[in-house]
């Protein structure tokens, strides 16, 4: 297992270099970079106090300067001289190849430079924001298993019966609510919108939470959680509870489980100590792609409505201002979190199924 758990790792750095790779080049040929966008900042300023100059000395037409030819739309009324210095700033002086090996050596050692427009490291602001981010994806992704896996079971058990048939209608009625709308229910009925004040509506804890004790600084975060978290995880529940259904019911119907019930074995011991082991292998595969769509793609609509600021509101405000730094930095921090928990889901595997050797297959 150990020599398994090696290769693994080593195999993070060529699929780490990889995703890296194909993103650089992609928004590297997007058009819109940080040096347009300071451009167009500058620009707008310019002509706006251009503007207020013309209105104040009798409202007369007045241009913006030349700059002569230039390679960035908009940089017309600039120095030359200043287009350079702003190249120079982002650090698009430097060749295509040059840039992506700097990347590259810089991220190998977690140095992620610092934001273009915020001005802070970059893992700075990863750190600040990563616990919200955490928390979203954590709890809603402990309520979806721990509601979800002892319902499908009860289903697989039941099936065909009414209650079967009224829970599959309850979670695919909560699956077909999209999430943000129900945000905005949960809002209305519940953060003072339009009925009751019982949650806040802003933040991951309260302003004065340094002054509170342990027990109700605990209280306060979870408080906080129970709407965001809420939004986050009705849509989750139907994909778990029918794929944990199906499998067990697939499961039941297998030989050994006749076998079993033929030596006098209880339906509970066989439920438990034969079906789950076996059934439970196909939902722990699923637990990374669950965890990081609810981690970052999920919670993005959820931390704007809820204000909370979260790495994926961090990384759809820096896709918007092309802030590479920002935008690179939080895909390695997503995609190095997925491979790993992907590592952890596999070793799950052997405390669930014993059977299962990973060194084995490697050979």
């Amino acid at each position: 297992m150990t020599s398994y758990i090696i290769r693994r790792l080593l195999f993070m750095i060529p699929t780490l270099i990889g995703i890296m790779t194909v993103n650089f080049l992609i928004i590297q040929a997007a058009p819109g970079g940080p040096v347009e966008q300071m451009i167009t900042r500058l620009e707008k300023t310019e002509v706006g106090a251009l503007s207020r100059v013309g209105a104040g000395s009798g409202g007369g037409e007045v241009s913006a300067p030349s700059s002569g030819d230039s390679t960035y739309r908009g940089a017309q009324g600039l120095d030359p001289e200043l287009i350079k210095d702003i190249k120079k700033l982002y650090g698009f002086d430097k060749p295509l190849w040059k840039r992506y090996l700097m990347m590259l050596g810089n991220y190998a050692r977690f140095d992620f430079g610092e934001s273009f427009f915020r001005g802070r490291p970059v893992t700075q602001l990863i750190i600040e924001r990563l616990p919200v981010s955490i928390s979203l994806g954590l709890w809603s992704t402990l309520i979806i298993y721990l509601i979800s896996i002892p319902l499908g079971i009860s289903k697989a058990v039941r099936h065909g019966s009414k209650f079967d048939i009224w829970t599959s209608f309850a979670v695919v009625v909560g699956y077909a609510i999209p999430g943000f709308l129900f945000a905005i229910l949960l809002v209305v009925l519940f953060a003072g919108g339009s009925y009751f004040k019982i949650f806040p509506l802003r933040g991951l804890v309260s302003t004065n939470w340094d002054d509170l004790s342990l027990v109700w600084q605990v209280l306060d975060y979870l408080w906080h959680m129970v709407l965001p978290v809420t939004a986050l995880s009705i849509g989750g529940f139907a994909t778990l509870t029918m794929l944990t259904k199906n499998s067990f019911l697939d499961e039941i119907n297998k030989l050994y489980v006749v076998t079993a019930r033929a030596k006098g074995l209880t339906e509970r011991k066989i439920l438990y100590g034969h079906v789950f082991r076996n059934a439970m292998l196909i939902i722990i595969a699923g637990f990374p792609a669950a965890f990081i769509s609810l981690f970052f793609a999920g919670s993005l609509i959820i931390e704007v409505i809820f204000s909370l600021n979260g790495l994926g509101l961090l990384g759809f405000e820096s896709t918007l201002q092309r802030d590479y730094p920002v935008l690179f930095g939080s895909l390695y921090i997503f995609s190095l979190i997925g491979l790993v928990i992907k590592l952890i889901s596999d070793l799950t595997y052997t405390l669930v199924d014993p059977r299962i050797d990973f060194e084995a297959r490697g050979k």
